[in-house]
């Protein structure tokens, strides 16, 4: 089963060369900048939200593995909910300050929004 890679190649013309060997494209990985060369934006966002809260942290270059563990310890460090995808980490609630305090402690260059 593990050689059934074929929905990995639709779309791919069936090759007649014997030799031919279907590379796939890989995505470059994204490097993650330090903390210090990081430039962090903390909103607060109430649109489509029903009416709640959340706080938005916004401007964050780097992988995906590593905006998660940010919003991971950000959660923690919170006591709350939330999630970090699309470059944006999201905490439930109105923690604009706190969030604020912890990046900076944290080594990043972060400033309160709106």
């Amino acid at each position: 089963m593990a050689d059934n890679d074929w929905k990995k190649r639709l779309g791919i013309v069936y090759s007649t060369d014997p030799d031919f060997k279907y590379e796939e494209e890989r995505k470059a990985d994204v490097e993650t900048l330090p903390p210090a060369a990081q430039k962090l934006t903390v909103s607060i966002d109430r649109r489509n939200r029903g009416g709640k809260q959340v706080t938005l942290v916004t401007g964050f270059a780097g992988s995906d593995e590593d905006l998660a563990e940010l919003g991971r310890t950000l959660k923690i460090k919170c006591g709350v909910g939330g999630s970090a995808k699309d470059g944006e980490i999201t905490i439930q609630g109105d923690f604009r300050d706190k969030v604020t305090e912890l990046l900076i402690k944290m080594g990043y260059r972060a400033k309160r929004g709106n």
